[in-house]
């Protein structure tokens, strides 16, 4: 009953968030070409950025540290929903998973290089917790809401998934299509499997770096783009289970390993 009390009481600052999304709403998707991939600057970006402006100038004075505390409820309220529909849209996929065979389903444990090649780097940068947060998958949506329901959004591990996610939204693209376009060229691994390794659950990266493969290797163009879109739906309908019961235990385990150790050597 008080925390109704308090969002009624609230109600112009909820005013202003609708005011600032529909506005962001309006503005949609802005694309800019980069060589063989895209920067995506999202209606979602665009909010937290003007969210933030509000914040620290505080033109609109009903805008404050209690209301902020507020509002970070309401980001668990919303990914609770987020998480809902994510697991309502992987059900309907069990049965693709179950007929792509064993090469597909098992490319998802190819997350987990996420956490083996990023964790100790994050920790020689300094980072603690955040660096949970940052590495224990690619930080995409799914993984974003599970961190915000486990952690909350302003925790290290919150801050930390949402620092990678932003990155990611705004030059993922990029990178992935580079990389497809380097690793095609040296003729170490089949286009298969690099199409497959183009499905990492965000569809602007698939977008992007099965493209460059396509455009390396336009003979194999239908199956390249077939094997790409599988593996991205895949990721999208087992990658949150890989990180519930994988990924971030496995990230923790290391974490509770290695901190001491690079703990010790910046003292030193």
């Amino acid at each position: 009953m008080e925390n109704t009390k308090n969002i009624l009481k609230n109600w112009p600052f909820h005013l202003v968030i609708c005011v600032v999304v529909l506005l962001c709403e309006a503005v949609n998707t802005i694309s800019i070409p980069v060589s063989t991939g895209s920067i995506m600057f999202l209606p979602m970006l665009f909010a937290m950025v003007v969210s933030l402006i509000l914040y620290l100038t505080k033109p609109v004075k009903i805008v404050k540290k209690e209301q902020s505390v507020l509002s970070s409820k309401f980001v668990i309220i919303a990914i609770g929903i987020f998480l809902a529909k994510v697991a309502v849209t992987s059900g309907t996929q069990l049965p693709q998973v179950l007929a792509a065979g064993p090469a597909l389903i098992l490319q998802e444990f190819g997350n987990l290089g996420t956490i083996i090649l990023a964790l100790p780097f994050a920790l020689l940068l300094g980072f603690k917790r955040e660096a949970v947060g940052m590495t224990h998958s690619i930080c995409r949506e799914p993984n974003v809401g599970y961190i915000a329901s486990k952690y909350g959004l302003d925790s290290p591990e919150g801050r930390g998934v949402m620092t990678v996610y932003v990155v990611g939204t705004l030059v993922g693209t990029i990178f992935m299509g580079i990389m497809a376009s380097a690793l095609g060229a040296t003729g170490l691994l089949h286009p298969y499997a690099l199409a497959m390794a183009c499905g990492v659950g965000s569809g602007s990266m698939m977008a992007a770096s099965s493209a460059s493969l396509v455009s390396a290797f336009p003979e194999m163009a239908e199956q390249i783009t077939a094997y790409a879109g599988t593996s991205n739906v895949l990721s999208n309908a087992d990658g949150i289970v890989m990180t519930v019961f994988i990924g971030l235990p496995m990230c923790n385990f290391l974490y509770r390993k290695l901190e001491p150790l690079f703990s010790r050597k910046k003292k030193a």
